[in-house]
């Protein structure tokens, strides 16, 4: 935990709970809400090959994870926190026109 706290330039161990708790939620929740989506679009893992079930699974959970990510962790009062660890993961999967609009939104 120490080099979580490092890392993530966290002082407590209260907010290093938090933030876990924040991510194991977030987690949970986009794994749930995209398969009742992938169901709405006629996407079922029975009537398609499970490779492309699979592949538009990823497709489907990134952007929602992503968004339950900020709004989880606003909710748990760690805005700040998520949405900085939200910029560095965006320009890591080089998506960095959206994170640079984070970056200059949110002043980051």
């Amino acid at each position: 935990m120490k080099n979580f706290k490092q890392r993530w330039n966290i002082t407590s161990n209260n907010q290093l709970f938090v933030i876990l708790i924040v991510f194991a939620i977030t987690g949970s929740a986009a794994a749930l809400l995209a398969k009742p989506i992938l169901a709405f679009l006629g996407i079922v893992k029975t009537e398609n090959s499970i490779f492309l079930y699979c592949f538009l699974y990823l497709i489907i959970i990134t952007p929602i994870y992503q968004i339950l990510l900020l709004s989880i962790g606003t909710l748990f009062g760690q805005f700040a926190f998520f949405i900085k660890f939200e910029i560095k993961m965006l320009r890591s999967m080089q998506l960095h026109f959206i994170a640079n609009y984070l970056a200059r939104k949110f002043k980051n």
